[in-house]
């Protein structure tokens, strides 16, 4: 059945001024993005390049069903550029491995609420389920690979969850809670507790289908790979007595043949997606170096390094770049270390040779690597997200020029006018930091035109905005309006003094960042129309959106997503009970804190604000639960300030079902066509900033 009638644009436009507004700003001839494009995009996630460098798996997120967006995995020859798709239209498949030998592809996948390990040949034949694999919704953040072959191709280790000793507890009436981390994972919305089961290895002989466990207990073990040799399988574990409140993963190494461990960290800080090299001396890993709590990502950038097989000689390679780094993996000859860089607004792949010398930049487009997989030869297959695109397939190979190997979106885009993205820079309000903005210009733009602007915040507060793909930015673009978003101290990509600079001051110089960002947009751009700016954000920049309008009256509109309003409340009630702690430096009844934490909440605050907000927000929301919302919409009740709160059902931290995205951009827009003054209106109400 075709499915693309079912996404239809259901936005209510608020009369005749305003669709008139909308078609003078707009060409008749531009075809523009809508919200019901988002079910036709498709992106590349995961890639694998198979070990004679011939082929490559990867697979495509697909947004065309009801819910959430799935993967389907694909097989592409790079002698032919032809792909073939494994597995059928109900079937999700995901985490594609070759075989040591290339002629087999182990994965994850299944159909409905059933996943497992399967087996297939490239050209789609002989697909075999292995072994069943149960997930589980505890937060765990970082994981690196769950499917390992064995060097010599018979068997597969894989990761798999187990009930804990709490899982019957708390299924029972009355429901018995124990755990210090009782509630889920940010982004899991169908749920509302901790299933408590925990993350094991197990291991599948292929000859028999014969399953065996290689390690059981209370913790978790997860980030696998299995030694050249054959004799030990690497992982990840949180050995803390007290795991549930200090996140603290060392790496392990398991031997295969007796269930013996070996600890190879002992560190306060954090290490992650351990590789061993290809000639089994040497391990490659991520890691941080500042003691953490509970579940929250690390303000800490993490960098790349190299130890021995031993665990002697640990060496932070990844010091030479002050930037975030992701997970490595090894050269085949294991001369070097491949790994992604956050630099102002964009992901990188970068190379160091393990012997020293200078990083070299392999894939230094601007835009966003996502998957990526390195063969012989300096060969690379690589996700790559354009200003202009989601991620598609690329490849390259030592000197030679740069091949796309796949366009998925030429039948959504044939003909679309976008928004072209360019960055600014200006100086902070303390004068201490250069911030850097994306702008993001309307489609019809003329000598005369003047258009509306959308300050749109990202998360976190660790992460970053860029030039990449933003869907919503360009159909707001497609309407005639401009989209800012500004890498407010704190945000990544910009060195480590930049994202250390938003410790203990939430709500504080990072909102001014903002706020400056919109001074010098108003300023340099002279068509942004001061009287019809919105504001929004998700998370973090939720968070920064409930709190700004506290402070100015200058944004027409604000819609914030899954935002935190009470610093108090939150800090009860987030899976991640110590987030505070860790941005603030210690627990809130300690000193003054909770008078801190209660000042910087927007909350306190309400009275202030006068800007029509709608509040959208998970109903499973665990990050930031829904009270948030709750309080924040009462209090502007209260207020008497025009306020809409939005719940999405069976979503957690942010939206993840298609419809649910299609609706919330088609309520942005009607909220802001609704509050935003119509062209020509009489006065200046606005002389901020």
């Amino acid at each position: 059945m075709h499915r693309a009638m079912w996404f239809r644009r259901t936005a209510i436009l608020s009369g005749s001024a305003v669709i008139a507004w909308f078609l003078a700003a707009v060409p008749a001839s531009a075809q523009v993005l809508e919200s019901g494009d988002l079910s036709h995009f498709r992106s590349v996630g995961a890639v694998e390049l198979s070990p004679d460098g011939q082929r490559v798996a990867y697979t495509v997120t697909m947004r065309d069903v009801p819910g959430r967006a799935y993967p389907q995995l694909w097989i592409l020859d790079l002698s032919t550029g032809k792909s073939t798709r494994l597995g059928g239209d109900e079937k999700r498949t995901a985490a594609p491995k070759w075989s040591p030998d290339g002629k087999w592809i182990a994965y994850i996948g299944g159909e409905g609420d059933q996943s497992g390990v399967h087996v297939v040949r490239p050209d789609g034949s002989g697909d075999t389920f292995y072994a069943l694999v149960v997930g589980s919704n505890s937060p765990l953040p970082g994981q690196g690979e769950s499917l390992a072959w064995s060097p010599d191709g018979k068997e597969i280790a894989y990761v798999s969850a187990t009930p804990g000793p709490e899982t019957a507890a708390v299924n029972g009436d009355p429901m018995v809670i124990t755990r210090y981390l009782y509630k889920p994972t940010a982004g899991e919305g169908l749920k509302r507790f901790n299933d408590n089961r925990r993350l094991h290895i197990f291991a599948v002989t292929l000859a028999t289908h014969k399953v065996r466990p290689l390690t059981t207990g209370d913790y978790d073990e997860h980030s696998i790979d299995w030694s050249p040799d054959g004799a030990e399988i690497l992982f990840v574990s949180n050995r803390e007595p007290n795991s549930d409140e200090f996140f603290n993963y060392d790496i392990f190494a398991l031997k295969v043949a007796d269930g013996s461990i070996r600890r190879l960290t002992a560190t306060e800080g954090n290490e992650y997606a351990p590789r061993w090299s290809p000639d089994g001396k040497h391990i490659a890993f991520s890691a941080t170096k500042r003691g953490l709590t509970d579940r929250e990502t690390t303000m800490e950038d993490t960098h790349v390094w190299i130890m021995d097989a031993d665990g002697a000689h640990r060496r932070e390679i990844g010091a030479v770049i002050d930037n975030r780094q992701g997970h490595p993996q090894w050269s085949p000859d294991g001369a070097s270390v491949y790994f992604t860089v956050q630099q102002r607004g964009s992901v990188h792949l970068m190379r160091i040779p393990v012997s020293g010398g200078a990083p070299e930049q392999v894939v230094g487009d601007v835009g966003v690597v996502g998957g990526w997989s390195v063969g012989g030869r300096g060969a690379v297959a690589y996700a790559f997200e354009t200003p202009r695109d989601m991620t598609e397939l690329y490849f390259k190979s030592g000197g030679s020029a740069t091949r796309q190997l796949t366009d998925l979106n030429a039948d959504v885009l044939h003909g679309k006018q976008l928004g072209e993205v360019e960055s600014f820079r200006f100086i902070s309000n303390d004068n201490r930091f250069e911030v850097e903005a994306f702008l993001t210009k309307p489609v019809g733009m003329t000598a005369t035109s003047r258009h509306p602007l959308i300050v749109n915040i990202h998360g976190g507060p660790h992460g970053q905005n860029g030039p990449g793909f933003n869907f919503k930015n360009q159909v707001y673009a497609g309407r005639g309006w401009a989209v800012l978003q500004v890498n407010y101290r704190g945000s990544t990509g910009y060195g480590q003094a930049f994202a250390d600079a938003v410790f203990a001051d939430q709500d504080g110089n990072e909102g001014q960042d903002v706020l400056y960002g919109v001074s010098a947009a108003v300023r340099r751009y002279l068509w942004i129309d001061r009287e019809r700016m919105g504001i929004e954000g998700g998370s973090y920049g939720g968070q920064l959106t409930e709190w700004l309008i506290t402070q100015t009256n200058e944004f027409k509109a604000a819609i914030p997503l899954a935002g935190i309003a009470n610093l108090i409340s939150y800090n009860y009630m987030t899976y991640y009970n110590q987030y505070e702690e860790m941005e603030f430096g210690q627990f809130l009844h300690q000193g003054n804190l909770m008078d801190v934490a209660w000042e910087r909440s927007a909350l306190k605050h309400i009275a202030a604000v006068h800007t029509p907000t709608m509040i959208l927000h998970g109903e499973n929301d665990n990050d930031v639960p829904i009270a948030e919302a709750e309080q924040y919409f009462i209090a502007l009740k209260d207020v008497g300030v025009e306020t809409v709160l939005v719940r999405y059902r069976r979503e957690g931290h942010g939206l993840a079902e298609t419809p649910h995205i299609i609706d919330s951009i088609d309520r942005s827009i009607a909220w802001y066509e609704k509050h935003f003054p119509r062209p020509g209106a009489e006065g200046v109400t606005n002389v901020q900033p």
